[in-house]
């Protein structure tokens, strides 16, 4: 009886060992690898967000992983000693999947206090400027994802609407614009958008063919919902111009702002156009930033991909190193013949969602790390790197460097940005 107890009780200690050492080894090399990842974005700068942002709770945070795991762009959160932490705070673009899976309530998705950024103009609890009259919404405010910035355009215009106005201007037809609009039209204000591009759409326009966009469920327009997690780029576009024939918008395309000036009781954009209010929906893309080198100025040379498919069996260089260049990089690199290169002035790409990185681990892209080009010429382009000064033949180049935001027409303006003098 006691050699057949001890039995059973060896073979359950064998079970639970089976059991428990594997998954503590586990647990100690996920440990490891999160400080390490900790470590190296903070040595990167790359710790620190760029607008949204998961706060924290220590006190309540349980160490369980739910958040790690939750996260779409992969690698925004780590467990460091037990406790959550932010690792890549730069992948973080306010999904708040996150605060959804921590059990224990211990996380919380939002902008934190801006006024210390430079790059963002101060706004009160309405999203109104520090000149009265004149709104900001969507990304130049802070804030990414389309839910949020459709939100926000909806909302200030009920805030308009409240004190009495009768008519608004709107710049910027991409969704936060378009949805203020409707919200404009559904409360009887009179409202005009002005949109510098000849389309609809905004940053959407500069989005490759057949781009998928994440969105969390939002109401565009009174009784219509986005409801799904994916929206291709053409589904949104072609929904937004349903919506501005039905609602009737008036929107005047080809008219980029140049000036915002106040003229007694009313606001006037490029001296001829007149509100008592304005919503500044430009997004922070502004005009594509240049390389500043010679041979810019060549065809060849674009910034932005729109279709992939009609580059075949061409010498291609990628400039850049966010989710816009990788995408291009990917896309250019799976049409037949193509030979695709991408640059970066940094020794490694950190700034990119996960799915992009997955995708790009497993393209045939040939890359530059620490490096940037000195010269573009119809057939060459020559490259410092690392290891000196080459020459690669090439037939296009694309160039994701950003774009240079219209604080400088807010500045003129006289909209406070924040920093050291908020």
């Amino acid at each position: 009886m006691v050699s057949e107890s001890l039995l059973l009780w060896s073979a359950a200690a064998a079970i639970s060992a089976g059991v428990l050492v594997p998954y503590a080894r586990q647990f100690r090399r996920r440990l490891r690898h999160d400080r390490e990842r900790k470590a190296e974005a903070t040595a990167l700068g790359i710790d620190k967000p760029s607008a949204q942002f998961p706060f924290i709770d220590p006190a309540h945070c349980i160490g369980c992983g739910a958040c790690v795991r939750a996260c779409p762009e992969g690698d925004v959160l780590g467990i460091v000693g037990g406790t959550a932490v932010v690792v890549n705070g730069l992948r973080c673009v306010g999904h708040a999947r996150c605060e959804e899976a921590c059990p224990v309530g211990a996380i919380t998705v939002g902008l934190g206090d801006l006024r210390s950024r430079e790059d963002v103009p101060l706004l009160d609890e309405h999203f109104e400027t520090t000149v009265p009259g004149i709104f900001v919404v969507g990304e130049l405010g802070g804030l990414s994802l389309v839910k949020n910035a459709i939100a926000q355009g909806r909302t200030v215009m009920r805030t308009i609407a409240a004190r009495g106005a009768r008519d608004v201007l709107i710049v910027g037809a991409g969704p936060a614009g378009l949805a203020a609009a409707i919200e404009a039209a559904s409360l009887g204000l009179q409202c005009t958008v002005l949109e510098k591009e000849e389309n609809l759409g905004g940053s959407l326009l500069h989005y490759p063919r057949r781009k998928m966009v994440l969105l969390q469920p939002v109401e565009v327009a009174p009784s219509v919902v986005l409801s799904r997690e994916e929206y291709s780029k053409e589904s949104l576009l072609e929904m937004f111009e349903k919506l501005v024939g039905e609602h009737r918008l008036d929107v005047r395309f080809g008219v980029p702002v140049a000036s915002i000036a106040r003229d007694g009781d009313a606001l006037v954009v490029n001296g001829t156009h007149r509100a008592s209010s304005i919503v500044l929906a430009l997004g922070r893309r502004g005009s594509p930033r240049k390389l500043g080198v010679p041979g810019e100025e060549l065809p060849k040379v674009m910034y932005r991909l729109m279709d992939a498919e009609g580059y075949r069996n061409q010498r291609i260089l990628v400039v850049g190193g966010g989710d816009s260049a990788v995408e291009a990089a990917v896309g250019l690199s799976l049409q037949p013949g193509n030979a695709v290169t991408l640059s970066y002035r940094r020794e490694k790409l950190v700034r990119i969602k996960k799915k992009n990185e997955d995708a790009f681990a497993r393209a045939r892209i040939t890359t530059l790390f620490n490096s940037q080009p000195l010269e573009i010429t119809p057939t060459h382009v020559r490259m410092q790197t690392a290891e000196g000064v080459v020459e690669l033949e090439n037939d296009y180049v694309f160039v994701f460097a950003g774009g240079v935001p219209p604080f400088e027409l807010l500045k003129k303006a006289g909209v406070r940005m924040g920093g050291a003098g908020a």
